[in-house]
């Protein structure tokens, strides 16, 4: 489990959500064009619920979403 700061420096973006948790994410860009957001979402603790990986296209279209955690649902076209 990492810690807070562990995550703030990894993703450098977050988002406080209501029950005290934070939304992590970081942006990559693609080798075509487009790009891929890292999403995890931890609770007060920095326990991961959810870790998931959304990918755009060259025009910012989602194009395939890819549930990591908890379980690992592969990708998912759109």
């Amino acid at each position: 489990m990492a810690s807070r700061e562990q995550n703030e420096g990894k993703f450098g973006n977050w988002e406080g959500q209501p029950n005290g948790g934070r939304r992590y994410f970081r942006d990559f860009l693609g080798r075509a064009g487009g790009r891929a957001r890292c999403i995890k979402e931890v609770d007060s603790n920095e326990t991961t619920i959810r870790f998931v990986q959304k990918i755009y296209n060259s025009t910012g279209r989602l194009v395939a979403v890819h549930e990591k955690f908890p379980v690992d649902l592969g990708h998912n076209k759109l």
